[in-house]
């Protein structure tokens, strides 16, 4: 369809197939490190279907707070343990991670799996205590960028939000249906319009960052850019990185990225 190739992401980056099954070997390293020193609680339910699992990644000490970073995949793919390393650089700043993953399309519509990171949110933030920070990447950069509006999470939940980081998200879902992709996610126009969040407002006062590759495709450039203009918040574009190693920096404890979270 009219937008498939604006919207292709592994056509336009060299060696994007060895991407996956690199992500799989580096998470599952991560992993087996973390369950070895006994900081890691694996598969907690958050919902009644298989899918709905997060594992938790605990520092030594107490926890500051917590960070969740929900996964990418355009709603279709992937699942939490392709990206367990991703949770080293703040693992390694002292918080808690958590990392879900949820259903998919089209066995659910992406209004159903925003409901379902919000109940993960509930869930993880019950279990630590403190400040919540969040990133997403693509269509997890969606699904972060929802729970910064208000009415999403419960209130009490989002007054924890201490800063959320949309990665390459899609924030305007109307571009999806000039894509073969939407005869999986079933958007009409008034339900790609009711989950987009450049058609809405984030809570007030939290701070937010639109992070994306200065690299990745134009249609992605011009996705963090309409949501930092519509939100009017911090954006960033990575010199170099594409849509695929733009989060990278998320294992590092020093990147900008972090450091920028953690402000």
């Amino acid at each position: 369809m009219e937008l498939d190739d604006a919207y292709a992401n592994a056509a336009h980056i060299p060696g994007s197939d060895a991407y996956p099954d690199r992500w799989a070997r580096q998470a599952a390293a991560f992993r087996e490190g973390v369950i070895e020193q006994g900081l890691a609680e694996l598969d907690v339910d958050y919902g009644d279907t298989p899918r709905q699992r997060f594992d938790l990644f605990l520092p030594r000490e107490t926890p500051k707070g917590l960070f969740a970073f929900v996964h990418g995949g355009y709603w279709l793919r992937f699942d939490k343990s392709v990206w367990s390393h991703l949770a080293g650089g703040m693992l390694h700043n002292g918080w808690a991670v958590a990392m879900p993953s949820y259903d998919l399309a089209p066995q659910v519509e992406i209004a159903r799996i925003t409901w379902q990171i919000a109940r993960f949110c509930e869930v993880a933030g019950q279990m630590v205590a403190g400040p919540i920070r969040l990133a997403g990447h693509s269509a997890g950069g969606h699904l972060v960028a929802r729970m910064a509006v208000p009415g999403v999470l419960p209130r009490r939940l989002a007054e924890r939000l201490a800063h959320v980081m949309p990665i390459s998200p899609v924030a305007d879902l109307r571009p999806m249906l000039k894509t073969s992709m939407n005869a999986q996610f079933r958007l009409d126009e008034a339900g790609a319009a009711a989950e987009s969040p450049v058609l809405q407002r984030p809570v007030k006062g939290l701070p937010v960052t639109v992070w994306v590759g200065g690299d990745e495709r134009p249609a992605f450039l011009d996705q963090a850019q309409w949501l930092a203009d519509a939100w009017g918040c911090d954006h960033v574009v990575d010199p170099g990185k594409h849509h695929f190693d733009v989060i990278d920096a998320l294992a590092d404890a020093d990147s900008k990225m972090v450091q920028t979270l953690l402000t």
